[in-house]
Formats: C-alpha cells, sequence, structure tokens
C-alpha cells in the first residue's frame, strides 16, 4: 500500500498558528496548493514554517528556488524563532537551487529526457520527499520554453506524486486565475493594503478541494515566532 493510499483521510499541519483553523484541521496530504500574493504578503515565511513543521514531525522535505542561496533564505528567516535555522541545517531538508552548478548536477542525475518536469518527480519519488516548496512560479518560466503549453503536464506530474506540494505564485490579483489556481487542489492568497493609512495584512483561501471553507480574508500578524493567523477577525476589503 502506498503513503499515498495510507494517509488519505489524514491532514497535516501547516505549522502556522491559527491557519488550520480555517481549513477543517490542516492540510489533506499528496496535494498541491498555490500560495499567491503580493510581494512582502507573507508567502515565504508561510512556506518556511510549512517545511519547518514537516521537519519536526519528522518528514523528509525539499525545498526548491532558482532566485536566492540557502544562506539568503536563513538570513531572511533569522528574525524568527519557530526553528527554520536548526530545520535547514538538519538533513531532513533537502535544499536545491536549479541555477547554481551544484544545483544542476543534482538534477541531471535524474535524466536527460523530459526537463524540469520528468527530473523533479523523478528525484521527489527517488528521495521519498513528503513536503515540498517550490518558490516560485518564475522557475517555470526559466525552465519552460512556452509556460502556458508546458505547465499543465509539470503541475500535473507533481500531483501525482505522494509529496504535499505547495507552489509560490506571484500573482497579484486575487480574481485573476491562472493555470496554475485552475490545477491545484487548493489556493490561498495573501493580501496587504492600505487602509486609512496603514498597512492592513490578511490571507484567505479561494479554494480548497475536500475542506469547507469560507473564503472571507483573516488577519494575519508578524511576531518572532513568524506568520500567525487570526481565525477569529475578519478584514474587510
Amino acid at each position: 500500500m502506498s503513503r499515498r493510499t495510507q494517509v488519505a483521510d489524514m491532514r497535516l499541519s501547516s505549522g502556522v498558528p491559527g491557519f488550520d483553523e480555517l481549513i477543517e484541521g490542516g492540510l489533506l496530504p499528496n496535494r498541491l496548493y498555490v500560495v499567491s500574493g503580493p510581494p512582502g504578503s507573507g508567502k515565504t515565511t508561510f512556506c518556511s514554517q510549512f517545511i519547518t513543521q514537516g521537519v519536526k514531525e519528522g518528514e523528509t522535505c525539499l525545498y526548491v528556488t532558482m532566485h536566492e542561496t540557502k544562506t539568503e533564505l536563513m538570513q531572511d528567516m533569522a528574525g524568527y524563532e519557530f526553528g527554520f535555522d536548526r530545520a535547514m541545517q538538519s538533513d531532513a531538508i533537502q535544499f536545491l537551487n536549479l541555477v547554481t552548478e551544484s544545483g544542476k548536477r543534482t538534477i541531471t542525475q535524474f535524466g536527460s529526457e523530459g526537463g524540469l518536469t520528468n527530473r523533479l518527480v523523478a528525484y521527489i519519488r527517488q528521495n521519498d520527499i513528503q513536503r515540498v516548496v517550490i518558490d516560485s512560479t518564475m522557475l517555470l518560466q526559466h525552465f519552460m520554453n512556452d509556460v502556458e503549453d508546458e505547465i499543465t503536464g509539470f503541475l500535473s506530474a507533481l500531483k501525482q506524486t505522494d509529496a504535499t506540494t505547495l507552489l509560490i505564485s506571484e500573482m497579484t490579483d486575487p480574481s485573476s486565475y491562472s493555470d496554475e489556481h485552475y490545477l491545484a487542489h487548493g489556493v490561498i492568497f495573501f493580501h496587504n493594503f492600505l487602509e486609512n493609512g496603514s498597512m492592513t495584512r490578511g490571507v484567505q483561501v479561494i479554494k480548497m478541494r475536500g475542506t469547507a471553507i469560507d473564503c472571507d480574508i483573516r488577519e494575519i500578524s508578524f511576531s518572532d515566532s513568524g506568520l500567525q493567523v487570526h481565525a477569529d477577525r475578519k478584514v474587510e476589503s
């Protein structure tokens, strides 16, 4: 019996205080979720807490990027105390920067045909990866000749693995859907907008298959402990 079958009815903690209350206790495993929003809205912090939670639960994790080194990412999260630095220094998280020579060598070992899609899927399967963060859709533009034509196959292949995957998207308009939003099992949107002269931040679960949601925007805040969702506070936009 595959891990997909064994854990089909379980829910995974996101590692973000308050968020799991919005999605009936956690994320359904083995699924693809898109995390969207404008720059500085909390996407990377959310995904870092998700992958740190995986390490705490003894899972094998993978962080894939093309625009940030491991050191830079750790520096970005250094102000938080949710344990990201310790997690990244452990053997439980594998970090893959696909534009570095070492990253290229690593992924090339998993086949020469099918481009990024086949190689990354093979990497996830052969390393028995359970949680994946892909940062971000810009990565796809770098590796695909025609993103619109190739993204369907890429996302469909990821959905067939036994990993729970978060794909960071740079979309800034929650009403403007793209291919990844339609193909994903869930879409989580982060907002930051000026209101009465101050910045208001919030998170909205736009789509979550197999889960009852209300699509309201909930207030979020940042502290030394990381990002926190205030599930009982709705943001009126």
